[in-house]
């Protein structure tokens, strides 16, 4: 994967003179992807509080080469501190996480300015972040909510998935058009509660936002189960200036990794980040999960949207045999690692190393739990 991430990263990464290496990126060879090598971890201990505000919950990550820092954002739900993300330094040396240091705290903003409130204080408006992304042409930021479809304090919510756009600092500039299909309803069409956006990334130039679903809409079938494979998820394409949806394009997931303890247990397998890699490529993050196995089951996959169909007008996916997919390329499964690997949620490019190799960086949500790790791992890309 040398070399690989195009213009995206080779743009961004030119411009940046890492602290580990001066190394710059050319466009040659951005074709090759044989790989992807596992270098460290660093674990951001339980609880560390930062500017008054606790660190977990992290879902989302994204790279900013101009100052060789990242976007972190937080899914908690304005539990202990109002929704937010931070900035942080991600120091490496020598092929390894030195340290990972917060630099900076931001309050998301609502449109009217006002911080998201909790679900004790109003549940209709509690937001649920998921994924952040940055903008350089812009100066802005981009976040995904993945709305809501429960009983709080004993109302049933439907709140739609939002995509919104935002400053450095949260405070809101604008919205995306949510198409009807991904919305949430109070029957069984649209969204699942807690499948949605849970995934984004620009592309290269920028013109053009993906949001991906963790999980299928009711309306294309079934969830991933232990024994069934090809699970369709949509990614939606977005024209960033208008805000609205061109095109969505089908993904089909891998069944759940292992049977969840007793049988009928909580179990998943979805769609947990994507990060555009150029030529119509993501790498694709699923994240599986059963009761009764401590750890997740995280794949990385190489996707290709360059023959798969517009759906964004059909239905029933699991069903519908008109249509091409993208296709898919498993990279790693980091149950091959043989180290313990929670719940991640954030992929994001890294700086380049000093054999001029790409890193990337994942980051885990840990649901603000003492038996659950707030990881970070530093990968190379092989060529």
């Amino acid at each position: 994967m040398k070399k690989c991430l195009i213009c995206y990263i080779a743009i961004l990464w030119m411009v940046n003179a890492c602290t580990s290496s001066k190394t710059v990126l050319s466009k040659q060879n951005i074709n090759s992807i044989s790989s992807i090598k596992f270098l460290d971890e660093y674990v951001i201990p339980h609880n560390f509080q930062y500017q008054n505000t606790i660190i977990g919950g992290l879902s989302g990550i994204d790279y900013n080469p101009a100052t060789n820092s990242y976007f972190i954002i937080s899914d908690e739900r304005s539990n202990t501190s109002p929704a937010r993300f931070y900035t942080a330094n991600i120091h490496i040396n020598n092929y390894k996480i030195d340290s990972v240091q917060f630099t900076s705290v931001h309050i998301l903003k609502q449109p009217n300015g006002m911080p998201f409130p909790s679900f004790k204080t109003d549940a209709q408006r509690t937001t649920d972040p998921e994924s952040i992304r940055f903008n350089p042409k812009k100066n802005k930021l981009i976040w995904t909510s993945e709305g809501d479809r429960m009983t709080r304090a004993g109302k049933m919510i439907y709140q739609n998935p939002y995509i919104y756009e935002m400053d450095v600092a949260g405070s809101f500039k604008d919205s995306f058009f949510i198409p009807e299909n991904v919305k949430m309803y109070a029957t069984e069409k649209g969204a699942r509660e807690n499948g949605v956006f849970e995934g984004s990334s620009f592309d290269h130039t920028y013109k053009w936002l993906f949001v991906s679903m963790e999980e299928p809409i009711y309306d294309d079938g079934p969830k991933a189960a232990v024994d069934y494979y090809g699970a369709p998820i949509r990614i939606t394409r977005y024209n960033t200036q208008t805000k609205r949806a061109v095109a969505q394009y089908g993904y089909r997931l891998d069944a759940i990794a292992t049977a969840p303890k007793p049988a009928d247990a909580f179990a998943v397998n979805g769609v947990s980040e994507i990060l555009w890699i150029g030529k119509n490529r993501f790498l694709v993050l699923e994240r599986s999960y059963s009761t009764g196995t401590p750890q997740n089951t995280i794949k990385i996959f190489l996707a290709d949207i360059s023959k798969a169909s517009n759906v964004l007008q059909k239905t029933a996916l699991h069903q519908n045999k008109n249509y091409q997919s993208a296709t898919k390329k498993l990279l790693l499964n980091l149950n091959d690692l043989n180290r313990y690997i929670d719940n991640i949620e954030g992929i994001s490019p890294g700086p380049v190393l000093p054999n001029g190799h790409q890193s990337l960086i994942l980051i885990v949500d840990n649901n603000f739990n003492a038996f659950e790790k707030a990881q970070v791992f530093l990968f190379e890309i092989i060529p």
